[in-house]
């Protein structure tokens, strides 16, 4: 190394060359010899900041090496033709025809424990109409600050569609969120009866905190965010994309679709820190202000009572029961 300038650019360089060394790691195009390339990269930046005659010609010649790490990452393009975990095969898709929304492959599958079901499958016809509430659920594994979210679509009341914005994982593939940075996981929404995705977190998983909130708004709102969802479920069905654990994961994309909600609210950390989104709903309204906060999200949690209804055809109404907030729709809306 020549001069001070390299030992600074090397400085700069070196989140670089972790976050190429990772991408080359998981990157489809190098398996199996994926160690044999990061280490070929790693070998070559140091060398051309400790070997280059300049600072200026060193810069140069590791952007010519990151370059070519970025192209083998942007030439990686998802799929929907793997080798997918069942309860991950089938895709959903809408028919839409008006106010008649037809859904095809509603994921309803029969638990016995967390890893044995029976993965079953219905379509259903439901009317925009119909459509008389939002909720919004957090799911805490133990974090506290990070959680997945998930919204529940309720039609006059009774019947409610949930979808789990998720990483669909291929068969023998576990959820890593390194990983999720990398291009390894295709995004899914899990169009699902609530008898399955909500009672796999509150009857079968162990140690996770199920909170369900009402989202205030009238038919329109909820009309809006609902075909936004549909245009992403069928955009997704015809074309896959990648999900990414920043950028395109269940509360990113769910702010996206609610976006009506959040027109005034152009940053907060909470944003990120998705364990606290439902403070921030508060704060903006969107939940039943009558309680303080910390009384509210108390009296939110669930799993008490999914553990009570669990297979009952009316689960969805059990679970609903008292909680803050849960009142239909005024017919004025």
């Amino acid at each position: 190394m020549r001069d001070r300038y390299s030992l600074i650019a090397l400085m700069f360089a070196l989140p670089l060359v972790a976050w190429g060394s990772l991408a080359l790691y998981y990157s489809q195009f190098t398996c199996p010899f994926s160690r044999v390339a990061v280490a070929g990269f790693v070998t070559a930046s140091l060398a051309v900041f400790f070997l280059a005659g300049t600072w200026k010609k060193a810069v140069t010649l590791f952007g010519v090496l990151f370059t070519l790490v970025l192209v083998i990452f942007f030439l990686q393009k998802p799929s929907n033709h793997r080798n997918w975990q069942p309860d991950l095969a089938l895709l959903p898709h809408a028919d839409i025809e008006g106010d008649k929304i037809t859904l095809h492959n509603i994921r309803n599958c029969d638990y016995r424990t967390e890893t044995d079901f029976t993965i079953q499958h219905y379509d259903k016809t439901l009317n925009l109409n119909d459509l008389t509430s939002i909720d919004l659920y957090l799911v805490d594994w133990g974090l506290k600050s990070v959680v997945h979210t998930m919204l529940s679509f309720g039609f006059n009341n009774c019947d409610y569609i949930a979808v789990s914005i998720e990483a669909r994982k291929e068969m023998g593939e576990g959820y890593s969120t390194i990983k999720g940075f990398f291009r390894q996981y295709e995004l899914t929404y899990v169009v699902a009866d609530e008898r399955d995705v909500i009672r796999l977190r509150t009857n079968y998983r162990k140690g996770e905190t199920v909170y369900l909130y009402r989202i205030r708004g009238d038919r329109q709102l909820f009309r809006e965010v609902f075909l936004d969802y549909l245009h992403s479920i069928n955009q997704l069905y015809h074309k896959p994309a990648w999900y990414n654990a920043l950028l395109h994961n269940c509360t990113t994309q769910l702010r996206g679709h609610t976006r009506p909600y959040f027109r005034k609210v152009f940053w907060d950390w909470r944003i990120l820190a998705n364990g606290y989104a439902d403070e921030l709903a508060y704060e903006k309204g969107m939940l039943d202000t009558s309680l303080l906060f910390t009384v509210l999200k108390e009296r939110s949690v669930i799993n008490p009572k999914a553990a009570a209804a669990d297979q009952a055809s009316d689960f969805s109404r059990r679970i609903r029961e008292e909680l803050p907030g849960m009142k239909p729709l005024s017919s004025a809306n």
